[in-house]
């Protein structure tokens, strides 16, 4: 049944109305290239697959072509997914006074991922495996990205300048709207910080480390816009799946405006150290170990509460209050394992596995609840409501066995040979790791099997 008839009843529920016709045909726009990035992603996983089979990896003539679609798989299964479902969540809330910016943004963002897709089959890519935008040296590929970029740039400033008036801010509905505000002031902030990044690079940089200082503190402060989106997430799931929350709206915009201390922080940095010296990194660092909490635990805990102590006949057992527990379980889980780093192993990855699948069970739950309320067939059936089990539970062995090893030194970023697997600890431990990832394959391949039945059209 949809909520949306009970929010007059229920001022304190925090869930999001479905916008006009207009708004909502630009909503599934995004939410059909965010699908359409994971599915060809996925495709490039049997590419990956494939460059390193024998005989077949005779077939493709480009070098190190393993590498090169692996920064395209990574690329469209985080960036694009990620930012293409916050182009869901502004959409909702964006008003008609600018609808055609709101397109331009959508088919620049559109362009940039189908001209990226492409750009392995065109030539050498010669990749770069740096940290959160991987690259291809490419003119191809760097023109796809520019595009995207520039798209999400226009997303941002549309978002800040149209998105819809809030009537009270002191209701739920009024305190997610604030929180997708804030997801679009660390947005902008993000989209400053490459910019000063590139403007401050140092005259040595080139190649790999070019990349890796022009994307870190970006990235970072763009984490500060997930956690944004991600706790929006869990408020409005919360109240779907019948969670008693002992929280007021008031607070929630008191918390939102907390998280945003360390994304106006970080442009300081810039002023207090150079950019590529070890206390500029650390200094980012520090902002996003210790900033990223601030509005996530006090909801977090807030919410764990709320489940704690709901009565079982109110909670609404599916696939979204599957998705809301094992998304606070990941969340938790990659947040301790941040404080466990030590070195460039693999419990690096382990840590941001957490947090980027954290994200996105939160973003399968609210897809399992818009999607009948945007117009299409309704999500039903066991399947789905096990969906979110299944990925979650794959998720945490594949975390388990990445932490695991990393105690064992395996370090990250290896393959083959050289991850240096001697001993039963460590085979046992990747072998886990494995397994994990293999169940969580499956789950992600459930979710776009749900989604899409739900999208195709009845005739």
């Amino acid at each position: 049944m949809d909520n949306s008839s009970n929010n007059n009843a229920l001022i304190d529920s925090f869930v999001l109305d479905m916008p006009g016709a207009d708004a909502r045909h630009l909503t599934i726009g995004w939410l059909l290239l965010s699908y359409g990035a994971l599915v060809i992603g996925g495709l490039f996983t049997i590419l990956i697959v494939l460059s390193r089979t024998p005989y077949f990896q005779e077939i493709i003539p480009f070098i190190d072509f393993f590498h090169t679609a692996l920064v395209v798989h990574v690329d469209l299964t985080v960036l694009v997914w990620f930012l293409g479902f916050a182009g869901v969540f502004w959409s909702l809330n964006s008003s008609v006074r600018c609808l055609k910016c709101g397109w331009l943004a959508f088919a620049l963002s559109v362009l940039g991922t189908l001209v990226m897709t492409a750009a392995p089959f065109v030539g050498d890519g010669k990749p770069l495996m740096n940290n959160y935008v991987p690259v291809l040296q490419h003119p191809v590929f760097l023109t796809g990205l520019s595009l995207f970029g520039l798209g999400f740039t226009l997303l941002v400033l549309n978002g800040l300048l149209f998105s819809n008036a809030v009537k009270s801010r002191m209701s739920g509905d009024g305190a997610l709207r604030f929180g997708l505000y804030t997801g679009l002031i660390a947005g902008l902030f993000s989209v400053f910080i490459l910019i000063l990044s590139y403007i401050d690079m140092p005259s040595f940089a080139e190649s790999a480390y070019f990349y890796e200082l022009l994307f870190w503190d970006a990235g970072h402060t763009l984490q500060f816009m997930h956690i944004a989106l991600l706790l929006v997430s869990w408020l409005w799931l919360s109240t779907v799946a019948g969670v008693s929350l002992k929280l007021s709206p008031r607070v929630v915009l008191f918390i939102f405006m907390i998280g945003l201390i360390p994304v106006i922080m970080t442009p300081f940095v810039y002023m207090m150290f150079d950019l590529g010296a070890a206390m500029h990194k650390h200094a980012i660092s520090l902002v996003m170990r210790y900033g990223g909490g601030l509005a996530a635990f006090p909801i977090g805990l807030i919410v764990v509460v709320g489940l704690l102590s709901s009565k079982r006949k109110d909670l609404k057992i599916g696939p979204e209050f599957n998705a809301l527990v094992f998304s606070i379980i990941l969340f938790a889980v990659g947040g301790v394992i941040g404080f466990m780093i030590n070195g460039s192993n693999v419990t690096v990855p382990a840590h941001y596995h957490g947090s980027i699948v954290a994200v996105t069970l939160a973003y399968m739950g609210i897809s399992y609840h818009i999607l009948p309320r945007l117009g299409f067939k309704p999500i039903t059936g066991q399947m789905a409501t096990w969906q979110p089990v299944i990925y979650g539970c794959g998720q945490i062995l594949h975390i388990t066995g990445l932490v695991w090893s990393g105690g064992y030194g395996v370090q990250r970023k290896t393959a083959g040979l050289d991850q240096g697997l001697e001993g039963m600890e460590r085979v046992v431990s990747m072998g886990v790791m494995g397994l994990g990832g293999g169940i969580a394959v499956i789950g992600g391949i459930i979710f776009l099997v749900i989604v899409f039945k739900s999208m195709w059209p009845k005739k």
